[in-house]
């Protein structure tokens, strides 16, 4: 914590403290087990079950695209394993902005606190 979340924390009562405290910096895994808690869970459990999926889909693609002997065989099977990576690609890009619309939605309510501890 550097010294203005300090003087924060001490300026503000006990039933804010427990409010910068839920605000503070997460990690980056502490951030998407966060995404598998709260109102949405459940597209974000939906949305890891399909990253998982599309996972599987994307190496049993791509093991066939290379044991395949014939050449449109083996065309079928990259694309395939490309669709299926750029799939997985579009998941985590969209948990991804999920986890900075928290971070941003965390800095405002520290921004709040911020202005109630400066009007006290």
């Amino acid at each position: 914590m550097d010294k203005l979340d300090r003087m924060i924390a001490e300026a503000l009562a006990e039933e804010d403290r427990e409010i910068v405290e839920a605000t503070n910096e997460r990690g980056v895994f502490a951030e998407l087990a966060a995404q598998l808690s709260g109102h949405n869970a459940w597209i974000k459990w939906i949305t890891y079950l399909y990253i998982a999926v599309f996972a599987v889909l994307f190496f049993w693609a791509g093991w066939q695209f290379f044991a395949a002997t014939d050449a449109l065989v083996a065309l079928k099977w990259g694309l395939g394993a490309v669709v299926a990576m750029l799939v997985v690609a579009v998941l985590k890009i969209y948990l991804l902005t999920e986890v900075q619309t928290d971070r941003v939605i965390r800095e405002l309510k520290r921004v709040q606190l911020m202005l109630a501890a400066r009007e006290k």
